[in-house]
C-alpha cells in the first residue's frame, strides 16, 4: 500500500470514527435551507451523505482514469511493438544488402586475383622459356667452345707430342 492510499484509509476511518462517535448529533433533525426552500432534515448526515458521493466519485473517476492509461498503454506497446518489427525488418534488409554487397565485392577481389594470378603465372611461363632457351644457347656456346678447343688440339698434335721435357 502506497504512502498516498495509507493517509486517505487514515482520513476514511476518521470520518467513520466521528461519524460513530456523534451519531446523535448527526442524526438530529435540523431545518435547512435549499436557497429556494427549507426543508427539515437531519444536517449530519446529509453531510455524511455528500461526503460518501463524492468519496465514490472520486474512486469512479481514479479507476476510470487508471483503465484509460491501461488502455493508452497498452495501445502504445502495439504501436511500439509494431515499429520495432519494422526497424527489425529494415535492419535485417540493410544486412542482406551489406552482405550482398561484400560478397560482390569479394567476387571483384578473387576475379582480380585470379586475373593477376594467371598473368603471373604466365610471365613466369615466358621467363622460363627465355631462361630455357638462354641455357639452351650457353649450352650450344660451350659445346662450341669446346669443340674449337678439341679441333685445335687434335688437329695434327697429339697431347703427347706438345709435352717436352724440361731440362
Amino acid at each position: 500500500m502506497g504512502v498516498r492510499s495509507a493517509f486517505l484509509f487514515i482520513i476514511v476511518l476518521l470520518i467513520a470514527a466521528l461519524a460513530a462517535l456523534n451519531w446523535g448529533t448527526l442524526a438530529a433533525p435540523v431545518v435547512m435551507s435549499l436557497g429556494f426552500m427549507d426543508v427539515t432534515a437531519p444536517l449530519g448526515l446529509v453531510m455524511l451523505g455528500l461526503t460518501v458521493a463524492l468519496g465514490v466519485f472520486f474512486l469512479a473517476y481514479v479507476i476510470y482514469l487508471q483503465s484509460s492509461v491501461l488502455f493508452e498503454t497498452k495501445r502504445h506497446t502495439k504501436e511500439m511493438q509494431v515499429q520495432r518489427d519494422l526497424a527489425d525488418k529494415a535492419e535485417a534488409s540493410r544486412f542482406t544488402e551489406l552482405r550482398n554487397f561484400l560478397e560482390a565485392q569479394e567476387n571483384t577481389h578473387m576475379a582480380r586475383n585470379a586475373e593477376r594470378h594467371a598473368a603471373l603465372l604466365a610471365r613466369v611461363d615466358a621467363l622460363e622459356s627465355a631462361f630455357r632457351q638462354r641455357v639452351d644457347q650457353s649450352d650450344n656456346t660451350v659445346a662450341a667452345h669446346i669443340g674449337q678447343l678439341e679441333d685445335r688440339v687434335s688437329g695434327g698434335r697429339t697431347l703427347g707430342a706438345d709435352l717436352r721435357p724440361l731440362g
